[in-house]
């Protein structure tokens, strides 16, 4: 007999989750003004809203913690964190920020000034964002096919090559301060960028002197995907790809509550001094000293503890196979999904779960608010309330996926959990005809609105 999959590790402690009755959750959602992220923890029963420092942290992780060292200036964890930075990416600079947006922040604040194009892959909300802040704009030039959800395409979190030339020949350079590929694609559907991509990308930005950085908070898992779907990967280790890959850009921007599995951090990685050297300026201005940039030093050493676990392939197996354990439980029930899986979530297309609910009414929040009626679990809408107004008209932009993402945290969940997940979403699906109207906006932010929204029930 086969000798069946197993998790590469033990669990050593738990927390206790309390599950609550459909009438509670009727009332809360309301009372959270239908948006999922005013609900209270200990209102949800399995919590997949993110993946961003959701993790569970490893005894070596914990360890890390105790021997921190919380010097202003020059601490020992600085560099235990630098030089796993630097062996793990290939990078010569970097600089701590607390998580991804800050990173972004930094970053943007050097490089980015009004009236500036952004290429890229399906720019996250935060990225978006932190573009749009800045009166510049974010233009997509993902591959046509991560728009199918239907489409079995092993990269689709590839930039379009043609579309992106399309922008490098068009506008001026010097309004072009940067490409951005992020790997793997949020947006998309935690969709992987190749090698053969993100190559071509760099020769492309060559060609026309434009810097190259990779929005890198799922850098390891994209590794993997390359690992496993590309030629001439299969018997490259993940760090050994995960090097290829930084060592044809320009810098990397990192939400360290992914890949690297801890609750708060984040970083700048670099090859021009030059930047790095006016970049810093502004993460003492936002983040804090450079050798600690927003971060507690027991932070750091769990961080970079967490760079090499978040690294080793077993690992990486073990946490996407889950994911597509619950992506297979799901299409196997006929539950319209992205497919091929992608490494951090499963990204149902609400679009073909309600095809009767009009875009106008939030359709991917409409089912994200069902599910949680119906099992108590939390997902995050990626569709019209995430792609915000247009900042010029302010009318909404309606994307082309209306995506529900049931977003799986690192060595949290069992798999009964996932067939719990599973079993709730059937069962809306069961009754989607059932769900007659969607939701209107009561109250709304200039930008990044998804996260404080309100709603009412139409």
């Amino acid at each position: 007999m086969k000798l069946p999959f197993a998790e590469p590790y033990k669990i050593k402690m738990v927390e206790p989750i309390r599950r609550n009755t459909r009438a509670e959750r009727e009332k809360w959602i309301k009372q959270a003004k239908y948006n999922l992220f005013n609900l209270r923890s200990d209102q949800v029963f399995i919590d997949l809203l993110t993946d961003s420092g959701t993790g569970a942290m490893s005894d070596r992780q914990w360890s890390e913690m105790m021997i921190g060292d919380e010097s202003y200036a020059g601490a020992s964890s600085y560099f235990k964190m630098k030089n796993a930075i630097q062996e793990i990416t290939g990078f010569t600079y970097f600089l701590p920020t607390h998580q991804g947006r800050a990173a972004e922040n930094v970053l943007f604040s050097a490089m980015i000034s009004e009236g500036d194009l952004i290429p890229g892959n399906s720019h996250f909300d935060t990225t978006k964002g932190h573009i749009e802040y800045r009166k510049a704009k974010a233009i997509d030039c993902t591959i046509d096919e991560a728009f199918d959800t239907s489409v079995d395409h092993p990269f689709k979190g590839d930039i379009d090559l043609i579309k992106l030339k399309a922008v490098l020949e068009n506008n001026p350079k010097e309004k072009i301060p940067l490409i951005i590929i992020t790997a793997t694609c949020n947006s998309s559907g935690g969709q992987p960028v190749s090698m053969r991509n993100i190559k071509a990308v760099s020769e492309m930005a060559g060609q026309y002197g434009i810097p190259l950085f990779i929005d890198g908070a799922r850098f390891a898992e994209n590794a993997y995907f390359i690992k496993k779907k590309e030629d001439g990967y299969a018997d490259a280790g993940i760090r050994e790809i995960v090097r290829e890959m930084f060592s044809v850009v320009d810098g990397m921007t990192m939400s360290s509550k992914k890949d690297a599995i801890v609750n708060m951090g984040g970083f700048i990685a670099l090859n021009s001094e030059t930047l790095f050297d006016k970049a810093k300026t502004y993460n003492i201005l936002f983040e804090g000293y450079i050798s600690y940039g927003g971060m507690s030093g027991r932070d750091m050493n769990a961080l970079a503890q967490g760079l090499y676990e978040g690294t080793d392939f077993n690992y990486l197996d073990s946490r996407i196979r889950q994911v597509g354990y619950l992506g297979m439980k799901l299409r196997e029930a006929g539950i319209p999904v992205q497919f091929p899986f992608g490494g951090h979530a499963i990204f149902v297309d609400a679009k073909r779960f309600l095809p009767h609910i009009p875009k106008e009414e939030y359709v991917a929040q409409t089912l994200a608010i069902e599910l949680y009626i119906e099992s108590g679990v939390r997902g995050v809408e990626i569709g019209t309330l995430l792609a915000d107004r247009d900042p010029v008209t302010r009318e909404n932009r309606y994307p082309i996926l209306e995506l529900l993402r049931l977003t799986i945290p690192r060595r949290v969940y069992t798999k009964n959990h996932m067939d719990y997940v599973a079993a709730g979403l059937i069962n809306v699906f069961d009754r989607h005809l059932e769900i007659k109207k969607g939701f209107k906006i009561v109250k709304e932010a200039p930008i990044l609105r998804h996260f404080t929204i309100e709603l009412e029930r139409l």
